[in-house]
């Protein structure tokens, strides 16, 4: 499969922020409240710093590797150290520890309604034109990686 196609698709952070902004307004319009206490407000508080710490550490590895951080981007190396070892999308992981701390600070049942829709299209989209961009890349050896290691977790 030639690089040239393969379609453009929306950063990331842009999906997410589009389904956390779906839930949202879904909450505003049909309210569906879920229990709001300290204890859900400290999780989703938790599941934020948690994500935001694996995002950190996968973003400065790629970065020391010299490799691309942006998903339009050309890599350099495969990496299969650090946060890599356990999820070939630590990345992305990351950005759903950050939704579900959003979903429990909203407290609706909106966001977890919303959350396979959203897994589903990282999958088909970002996650797919990734693999296949890596598959081009490195061939075999991105493929014994997809052998070893979890598309998530």
């Amino acid at each position: 499969m030639s690089r040239r196609s393969i379609p453009r698709i929306l950063p990331p952070p842009v999906i997410y922020l589009l389904f956390v902004g779906l839930a949202w307004g879904l909450h505003a319009l049909l309210p569906a409240p879920l229990p709001d206490n300290d204890w859900t407000r400290w999780a989703g508080w938790g599941l934020i710093d948690a994500g935001l710490v694996l995002m950190l550490w996968s973003a400065l590895l790629m970065l020391w590797q010299r490799t691309t951080v942006n998903p339009y981007g050309t890599p350099a190396k495969l990496l299969e150290e650090g946060p890599f070892r356990l999820s070939r999308n630590p990345i992305y992981l990351a950005d759903t520890l950050v939704y579900a701390g959003i979903a429990l600070l909203l407290a609706s049942l909106w966001p977890w309604l919303l959350l396979p829709a959203l897994i589903l299209c990282m999958s088909r989209t970002v996650i797919r034109h990734e693999e296949a961009l890596l598959t081009e890349l490195f061939g075999d050896a991105y493929r014994a990686y997809q052998s070893r290691v979890r598309r998530w977790i």
